[in-house]
């Protein structure tokens, strides 16, 4: 199996990162040796914070209901009492102009709906991720899309907004993307506005830590050059 702890490590280092990156796995059955959540959560994003926090645990569908549009993004249906949230929850974003209804079909989504989903920072990972995410700052999450393109597994895709979460089965079927994120999602996270997200797919996540050990070093000297060229060639 993959050393995670040593790959959290090197992306860490190499990267500078300030919040533990956060492995997902959705399984078809509930996995051995792993803690179930207990408790609510207003959102399928909050189950990031806690992961980057220290905390390993899987999920079950039910734990994913408080949030509609997180529960569409993870291929979760709604119990029949709850299911027109999804609904009055996009007719509401639609009617404020956040959203357009076209725009729906097009939101990725887990191919199916899972048994469980394993949460924990990367160096925890009980299981192997099926996507990495990582959040910082632009300049940092620019270094590992960086790393992503000369890994070759980089998504040919424009940088992810909302809804967050579509981020998971995006990567996990188109490579690694970047997203804005979104206000729900900074909300229920925590994470500072200057902050973005990138998500790795797990299966590409030696390539990508071996590239960003090269993306890092570039850059640092890429630094002193252009600091050097701005200081010779501007004119006040």
């Amino acid at each position: 199996m993959t050393d995670y702890q040593q790959l959290e490590q090197r992306f860490s280092e190499d990267l500078g990162l300030l919040r533990r990156p956060v492995a997902i796995a959705a399984r078809d059955r509930v996995p051995s040796g792993v803690a179930k959540f207990t408790g609510t959560v207003p959102s399928g994003c909050s189950f990031w914070r806690l992961a980057s926090e220290g905390r390993t645990f899987y999920t079950v569908p039910s734990d994913h209901c408080n949030c509609a549009i997180g529960a569409y993004t993870h291929n979760i249906p709604l119990p029949p009492d709850r299911e027109q949230e999804l609904p009055e929850t996009l007719a509401f974003m639609a009617d404020m102009g956040y959203i357009r209804m076209e725009e729906v079909p097009g939101i990725p989504r887990l191919s199916a709906t899972p048994a469980a989903v394993v949460y924990a920072p990367l160096g925890d990972a009980p299981v192997e991720p099926d996507v990495v995410l990582f959040s910082g700052p632009a300049g940092r999450v620019m270094l590992l899309q960086e790393a992503a393109i000369r890994a070759g597994v980089a998504a040919q895709l424009n940088t992810l907004g909302r809804p967050t979460c579509m981020a998971v089965p995006a990567a996990m079927t188109l490579g690694m993307v970047a997203s804005t994120g979104c206000v729900g999602n900074r909300v229920y996270t925590g994470i500072e506005t200057e902050d973005l997200y990138a998500a790795v797919p797990g299966k590409d996540l030696v390539r990508v830590a071996e590239e960003t050990a090269t993306i890092s070093r570039a850059n640092r000297k890429l630094l002193e050059y252009h600091t050097d060229r701005r200081q010779r060639l501007m004119i006040p």
